[in-house]
């Protein structure tokens, strides 16, 4: 009990000395003995790496497990289950959950009713597609994050630990070079202090090489990062081939989804789930998808008129602006170019979605929902 109370005051000792080292070089009133450039370019470059490989850490995790809640619940269940070494089962996803509601829902309206055959079809895929999702969280978990993971708790804490033993033999260093300081400045004034400047000596070398060892240690560690860099560099192409193996399965559930719904809805809903064409850009570079659609243009044959036959009525010409850029579909209708301004009329029995245009001697149907019409 004796030993231990003495040996707990020593540690309160050098813990007071300690502290009182470090608030003097705070205060710059007293010399702090300044680490190799090459140490202390390690320590930036250990500090940079974790502090980024924990933000993409807790990001991924949030990407794979947005929800905060379940994501907290889910790490203490993994928690339990690594501590009794035991595998963790699998839980099911959003979409899954998704698709066994739709199918419940199926049953319950009647399977072979059209809404109700959809529903069961949706929810067949969704349940494939919170499947694929699962697989892909498994596999990122193992092959991304635990790496990451392993560093963060792991290598990472006893670079630390290190970083901090380090830290406090400078002190005990620098506490030793102030000792013999002021020993020296003694033994100046009275020779009887000769005795205090040998014990400061001597410690001042058991100090240094103390802390040569542990700068030693500190540095094979943190040199040791740049293979943690390799490491983790593997890890990151492991991810993105994950993350290209699910979106491309996800593509391909839906396009099969696509096809499926196209031949059971066909009767019912036509041109529905037809494929959306390419995007191409027009005459002005500006893609065509930007600008509104035009109406569905009836030939002006159908409507027992012709273009050419058209007379402007005496009242109800208007002037209009072109909003966009508008390439005529066949020879009844008017190109349009954004900007400019034409005059504008309807004549009987025309579909209110297009207006009769002119410019100069050129004649057309234009669409409303590509002009600004004028009072």
């Amino acid at each position: 009990m004796d030993f231990n109370v003495k040996k707990l005051a020593s540690d309160a000792g050098v813990f007071f000395t300690r502290a009182v080292q470090f608030t003097e070089e705070k205060l710059g009133q007293a010399e702090k003995t300044e680490l190799d450039a090459h140490l202390e370019n390690l320590l930036a470059r250990a500090d940079c790496t974790k502090n980024w490989t924990e933000k993409i850490y807790r990001q991924t995790e949030i990407l794979l497990q947005p929800n905060p809640i379940d994501h907290t619940g889910a790490r203490i269940e993994e928690f339990f289950y690594e501590k009794l070494d035991k595998k963790i089962p699998s839980r099911i996803t959003n979409g899954e959950l998704l698709g066994q509601y739709m199918q419940d829902a199926a049953n319950d309206f009647g399977a072979a009713t059209p809404y109700g055959s959809t529903l069961m079809k949706v929810g067949e895929y969704q349940r494939k597609l919170g499947e694929t999702e699962r697989e892909f969280m498994q596999t990122s978990a193992i092959s991304f994050l635990t790496p990451l993971r392993n560093f963060l708790e792991g290598d990472w804490r006893t670079i630390s630990r290190e970083r901090r033993l380090l830290e406090n033999r400078r002190l005990d260093l620098d506490v030793c070079k102030a000792r013999l300081k002021k020993a020296k400045v003694a033994e100046a004034k009275a020779s009887l202090w000769s005795e205090e400047v040998s014990k400061a000596e001597h410690e001042l070398r058991v100090a240094q090489t103390e802390f040569d060892r542990q700068a030693e240690v500190t540095r094979l560690l943190l040199e040791g990062i740049s293979s943690t860099h390799v490491n983790h560099l593997r890890c990151l192409h492991e991810f993105v081939e994950a993350q290209a193996t699910y979106y491309a399965q996800c593509h391909r559930l839906m396009q099969e989804l696509q096809r499926e719904l196209a031949s059971l809805s066909g009767d019912t809903f036509p041109n529905t789930f037809t494929v959306t064409p390419s995007i191409s850009a027009g005459p002005s570079g500006v893609a065509q998808s930007a600008m509104p659609a035009a109406p569905h243009s009836k030939a002006m044959e159908a409507d027992g008129l012709k273009i050419e036959e058209v007379q402007a009525p005496a009242a109800g010409t208007r002037k209009a602006k072109v909003l966009y850029d508008y390439d005529a579909a066949d020879a009844t209708e008017l190109s349009l170019m954004a900007d400019e301004l034409i005059t504008v009329y309807t004549v009987p029995g025309m579909d209110p979605d297009w207006l009769i245009g002119e410019r100069g001697n050129q004649k057309g149907k234009v669409p409303v929902t590509y002009l600004e019409l004028l009072s």
